[in-house]
């Protein structure tokens, strides 16, 4: 199983990013895919989550009207688009799907 993440980097408060996972070793369109984050000295925290079919989305209060989470079952990837991004958003954003976990991208909002 792999899970490899991108997408990530420096952004503005109030800026966006678009984070992406590309998944290979199992059958995607089976599983829920989720993505967590882990800022610095904090523990990692589920932001999103889509079912296997894409047709529901769950979301971390935090993130709710500024994230959204979709898939594409055809090409094995789900990403993470991030809007109206705040300095509190920074932090390493982790794929995991089937007990399995991506390394990490690091996401930093700062000016």
């Amino acid at each position: 199983v792999q899970l490899v993440e991108s997408g990530g980097g420096l952004v503005q408060p109030g800026g966006s990013l678009r984070l992406s996972c590309a998944a290979s070793g199992f059958t995607f369109r089976r599983y829920d895919m989720r993505w967590y984050r882990q800022a610095p000295e904090k523990e990692r925290e589920l932001v999103a989550s889509i079912s296997p079919g894409g047709t529901i989305t769950n979301y971390a209060g935090s993130v709710k009207g500024r994230f959204t989470i979709s898939r594409d079952n055809a090409k094995n990837t789900v990403s993470l688009q991030m809007n109206s991004l705040k300095p509190e958003d920074t932090a390493v954003y982790y794929c995991f799907a089937n007990n399995y976990w991506g390394q990490g991208t690091q996401v930093t909002v700062s000016s």
